[in-house]
């Protein structure tokens, strides 16, 4: 006499599949989809934490341009120097994560006034001076991109009086996957 437990009906149910087609369940697959997946938490968390820290680092090393221009005003060496910094930190963080495909994106953004055409192209070129001071202080240029947004984005909107157009006129850094 043949008894059938709970468990072996469970496994004759799990390897059971579709209309009577008998298919062996791969258990090191599973495992690997989650692991997987328990990887990729873990890097997303890691990115996160890497952004929230470079948005903050960039906030408090805002370098000045001069008017209409990507010409930095005086000033801007130890703001540089902290956000280089900042990203040699990121990306210990990042390689202690298991995250190996990255680059770090600086966004330049500007106020509202003025044509969107001239402030993409000067966001742009703003972002483009932040990159080549990073990459003077070490940041490899494989691993970091510039990228204009205008006033696509602002952090403030609408930017009617002088001060609330200075928080738009910013560059920021976050790490892309």
């Amino acid at each position: 006499m043949v008894r059938k437990t709970g468990i072996s009906l469970a496994i004759a149910g799990a390897v059971m599949v579709g209309a009577g087609t008998a298919r062996a369940l791969d258990f090191g697959d599973l495992a690997k989809k989650g692991a997987g997946a328990a990887g990729n938490a873990a890097k997303d968390k890691a990115a996160k934490q890497v952004n929230d820290k470079l948005l903050a680092e960039g906030r408090k090393n805002q370098c000045s341009f001069k008017s209409d221009s990507d010409q930095l005003e005086s000033g801007c060496d130890s703001k540089i120097k902290k956000l280089a910094d900042a990203l040699v930190d990121a990306k210990k963080r990042l390689d202690a994560a298991g995250v190996k495909a990255y680059k770090f994106e600086v966004s330049g953004h500007t106020d509202s006034s003025g044509k969107a055409e001239h402030n993409k192209e000067l966001s742009g070129k703003r972002a483009a001076v932040i990159v080549k001071e990073l990459v003077g202080r070490g940041i490899s240029q494989r691993e970091i991109v510039s990228i204009g947004m205008g006033s696509e984005r602002p952090v403030v909107s609408p930017d009617d009086t002088p001060a609330k157009k200075a928080k738009n006129r910013r560059y920021e850094i976050q790490v892309r996957l």
